[in-house]
C-alpha cells in the first residue's frame, strides 16, 4: 500500500497526519535536541520530530523536566529546526511558560514558532482547553500530552501508569477536551493499552504512544533509549543498537592511539 506520508525531501504537515490516521498508517517520532540527531533522523525518514524537554533529563544533566527553561528550548528548536527537509517538528512548552493562562502560552508558543518549529506540545486535559484553543486560532499547530505527564511528576507521586480503574474515563474525557479545543495530535503516556486504544477509536485526531500499547497511531521514544547510550532504558522503550557501546569503544581506541603516538600519523597533517 502506498503511504500517504510525503516522500523523502517534502515536509510533513498537519493534514498528513490526520491522513495517516484515517489510512491506519503508523506515524514515526522520536526526540532531538540537536542539528546533528536531527539530520540524521530526518534523514532515515522519521515522520515527527519532538523537541523535548526531556532534554534536561538527556542533554543538561538535570533528575526531571521541571528546570527546564524557554530560553533553552528555543536554542535547541531552532538547532533541530534547521537541519529538517521532511519531519515535521514538534516543540516542548517547558514547565512554567504556560499554566499561567492562554495568554503565556501563547507568548512562549510564538517565540518556538519563529525559531521553526512546526508546532507546540504542552501537558494536560481539560485545564489546557483555553489555551489550546487560543493557540488553535492564532494558526499554532497544538500536540497534547495525557497520561504520565512529567511536568507534574511530583503530584503524580512518582513515575507512574497513569488511566488505571475508576481514572480511566476522566482520562478519555481529557482526550475529547484536548481533540475538540483543536489539538492536532495527542501524546499518550504510560497509560494501560485498553484505554489507549479506546482513546485511538474514539478521536479523529492521531494518537503517539509512549508506553501506551500498540494500537495508538504512531510511536514517540526518547532517541537516547531507542539507540541504547545508556546501560538503563525504561520497560516501555526498546534498544534498536548499542550506540552508546560504539561510542565509548570509539573514545577508548582514540585515546589509546594518542597515548600510543599512532595518532596523529603522517597523512594527518601538513607537509610545507
Amino acid at each position: 500500500m502506498a503511504s500517504v506520508l510525503p516522500g523523502p525531501g517534502k515536509p510533513v504537515r498537519v493534514h498528513h497526519l490526520a491522513q495517516a490516521k484515517e489510512a491506519g498508517e503508523k506515524i514515526t517520532m522520536l526526540t532531538s535536541y540537536d542539528a546533528i540527531t536531527a539530520a540524521i533522523f530526518d534523514q532515515a525518514g522519521m515522520d515527527m520530530l519532538l523537541v523535548g524537554d526531556s532534554i534536561g533529563n538527556v542533554v543538561l544533566g538535570h533528575s526531571s523536566t521541571l528546570p527546564v527553561e524557554l530560553d533553552e528550548m528555543i536554542v535547541a528548536t531552532r538547532s533541530v529546526a534547521r537541519s529538517v527537509k521532511r519531519a515535521f517538528v514538534v516543540a516542548d512548552l517547558p514547565f512554567g511558560s504556560y499554566e499561567a493562562g492562554p495568554e503565556q502560552a501563547l507568548a512562549s508558543a510564538v517565540r518556538l514558532m519563529k525559531v521553526g518549529a512546526h508546532g507546540v506540545k504542552l501537558e494536560g486535559g481539560q485545564p489546557r482547553e483555553a489555551a489550546v484553543r487560543a493557540l488553535t486560532e492564532a494558526g499554532i499547530p497544538v500536540v497534547g500530552h495525557l497520561g504520565f505527564t512529567p511536568q507534574s511528576v511530583n503530584m503524580l507521586g512518582g513515575f507512574r501508569v497513569q488511566g488505571r480503574g475508576n481514572a480511566a474515563q476522566a482520562l478519555v474525557r481529557d482526550a475529547h477536551a484536548l481533540a475538540n479545543a483543536g489539538a492536532v495530535a495527542l501524546v499518550l503516556e504510560m497509560v494501560p493499552e485498553p484505554v489507549a486504544a479506546q482513546i485511538t477509536d474514539e478521536l479523529d485526531i492521531p494518537t503517539i504512544g509512549i508506553g501506551a500499547g500498540a494500537r495508538c497511531d504512531g510511536q514517540v521514544l526518547v532517541w537516547t533509549d531507542m539507540a541504547g547510550m545508556t546501560s538503563w532504558s525504561p520497560r516501555f522503550a526498546h534498544q534498536f543498537g548499542q550506540v552508546g557501546q560504539a561510542l565509548s569503544q570509539a573514545v577508548h581506541s582514540y585515546a589509546h592511539a594518542v597515548k600510543t603516538g599512532a595518532f596523529p600519523a603522517a597523512e594527518h597533517w601538513f607537509d610545507q
